[in-house]
């Protein structure tokens, strides 16, 4: 009996023999980058346990404005500490002098550190050039001065140019057949996504010191500094942002109280986004937080436009001979002919209703386009850039159709061919309701289109994608989009879209005495969202300046708010005024003087 208990007894003692020779195995030689299914790099976790390490520049790529100044980051002189130096003699009094830190401050900092740290640290000393310069020339280990990389904590364009995050699951989905590491960062949203193969790390830039169990020095006390092989990385995502330009409109942005909506700015002549501002702004705590949403770029994004729309409505009536000029339109009723309490304009002409804003008028005309062709509002939509998208697509590279907001919506008109042939459908299509959508970002480029002419062009948010050393890899060049208006609508819409503003009636009139002349329209767009027993609206003033010789597109927009309050016209007006002072300040710098 005793024998069969003792064979039973070394079967199972083999079987957990070999379970546990299986599983070490797996360990040191199977599974050794990818252990368990969270993905564990067991090669590099064991790495990380015999060293400690300080990461000056984890390596991904970065973006920088049109300037070509970085936008996400900035580079800081600190004064990097390691943990040993509580183990040996350093001249701390030297490095006291140099930096003006107190000896116990910096012996405190490192007694009580477990890993490399900038001193100073959350606010690091930020050291001069000379500063650098002596503190390394002493030669001390486990101190150094360098120029390390930190993340800006106010970013600017945030939601267009995106967040990254760790998430294993969408690194490998993506990117199945690279090897990368399973704390790499990826883009999550914005241009960090849409831009997100380019920025990938090929390695990071480090201060390196092997320890022993203990923490102990395992090979002396050299630091070694590790900088990726390949000099020609990261890369940098130039955009065509301008710094100062899109910090301004964001503070303006805040201080006019934009909840929800926000500013877009077009250079006309390059077609290129100078700035894009999203409201609400972006829970650093929590991103993702869904009652904000704070990640939403609503620039990008398919609003109801309203009275914006009549832009449209106006190009397809000059073209089809329906803007006679002694035709009279009764402005003082509704679309549906009843008497309107609210507007009383009387009897008004194409011109004047435009510039009035008259929905009657513009009801009437889209119900008359519809007995022309069904299709008219949809296709002059499209002619003005309206039906998206408009950023930036095409081949480069090795990626076929690439596009730089790869989370832009399209535009619409219709939803249905049988809403194309209903006349009320029609009339509510008119003045920009019912199913009509865009993003503020394809508003902006219709003015730019009408300002140029009726050219229409895609609208760029990186104008290339240069090497470290500022050399170019990919260049994204102007490119035309699709169907286009004729030159002499373009012209005709030039001028609906001052009389709006110099009109005296005009809903655009506060604009009149504005350094630069302006060009545009407003809309106020019912939402059929109720709060507090008022419906909410959205807020629009698209236009574009000076006039005469266009430079700008812009776009405000307010989005979800009571009919008598959150106007945009105050900050598109003051958005115009910072530019045009900013424009005068360069073009006439203050000169230097001496006294005689």
């Amino acid at each position: 009996m005793w024998r069969k208990r003792a064979v039973g007894w070394l079967i199972v003692s083999f079987m957990i023999l070999c379970f546990l020779m299986g599983r070490l195995i797996q360990l040191q030689l199977v599974s050794t980058d990818h252990f368990t299914g969270r993905e564990i790099n067991l090669l590099e976790a064991s790495v990380r346990q015999r060293s400690q390490e300080m990461i000056i520049d984890a390596g991904r790529g970065n973006f920088l404005d049109r300037s070509g100044n970085p936008m996400t980051f900035e580079n800081k002189s600190v004064l990097i500490l390691f943990p040993f130096l509580a183990k040996m003699e350093w001249d701390i009094k030297k490095i006291s002098e140099i930096t003006g830190a107190s000896e116990y401050s910096l012996r405190h900092s490192v007694e009580n550190a477990k890993e490399p740290f900038a001193f100073g640290t959350p606010e690091p000393i930020q050291l001069s050039f000379d500063q650098m310069e002596d503190i390394n020339a002493l030669k001390i280990p486990g101190v150094f001065a360098v120029e390390k990389k930190y993340r800006r904590s106010e970013k600017p364009a945030a939601q267009l140019i995106g967040i990254t995050g760790q998430n294993q699951n969408v690194l490998n989905e993506r990117y199945p057949d690279k090897d990368l590491s399973s704390d790499t960062m990826i883009g999550i949203t914005g241009m960090e996504k849409s831009f997100d193969e380019f920025l990938l790390p090929e390695g990071a830039s480090k201060l390196v010191y092997h320890v022993d169990g203990t923490g102990g020095p395992l090979f002396g006390i050299d630091v070694k500094y590790v900088e990726p092989a390949n000099p020609f990385y990261p890369v940098n995502i130039k955009t065509t942002l301008d710094y100062d330009l899109q910090m301004m409109a964001e503070k303006l942005a805040d201080q006019h109280g934009i909840k929800k909506g926000g500013v877009v700015l077009l250079d006309i002549e390059t077609n290129s986004v100078l700035a894009m501002v999203s409201r609400p702004s972006i829970n650093k705590d929590n991103p993702f937080d869904e009652e904000s949403r704070g990640t939403v770029n609503h620039m990008i994004k398919q609003q109801i436009m309203g009275s914006v729309f009549k832009t449209v409505v106006a190009a397809a009536a000059i073209d089809h001979g329906l803007d006679d000029p002694q035709r009279q339109f009764d402005c003082s009723r509704k679309i549906n002919g009843e008497p309107d309490l609210k507007y009383q304009h009387g009897m008004l002409n194409f011109n004047d209703s435009f510039a009035r804003s008259c929905n009657n008028t513009f009801a009437s005309i889209a119900k008359e386009l519809k007995d022309i062709n069904p299709d008219l509002l949809e296709e002059y939509a499209e002619k003005l850039s309206l039906i998206g998208p408009v950023s930036w697509q095409g081949d480069i590279y090795h990626f076929n159709d690439f596009k730089q907001l790869q989370d832009e919506e399209k535009g619409r008109v219709f939803l249905s061919e049988d809403a194309k042939k209903d006349s009320n459908f029609a009339g509510l299509t008119g003045i920009g309701q019912h199913e009509v959508r865009a993003t503020p970002l394809a508003v902006a480029n219709m003015m730019a289109t009408i300002a140029r002419g009726g050219e229409k062009e895609m609208v760029r948010v990186a104008s290339e994608i240069e090497y470290r050393n500022s050399s170019s890899l990919i260049e994204f060049k102007k490119q035309k989009l699709g169907d286009i208006i004729a030159p002499f609508t373009a012209m005709k819409l030039q001028r609906l879209l001052r009389e709006v503003v110099i009109n005296e009636e005009g809903t655009g009139r506060w604009f009149k005495e504005l350094p630069y002349e302006t060009a545009g329209k407003s809309g106020t767009a019912e939402t059929g969202i109720m709060a507090d027993g008022k419906q909410l609206h959205n807020k629009w003033f698209a236009g574009y300046f000076p006039y005469k010789n266009p430079k700008y597109a812009l776009v405000a927009v307010n989005l979800e708010v009571t009919e008598d309050t959150g106007g945009v016209n105050p900050l598109f007006a003051d958005i115009v005024k910072e530019i045009y002072n900013n424009n005068h300040k360069k073009e006439n710098p203050p000169s230097d003087s001496a006294d005689s």
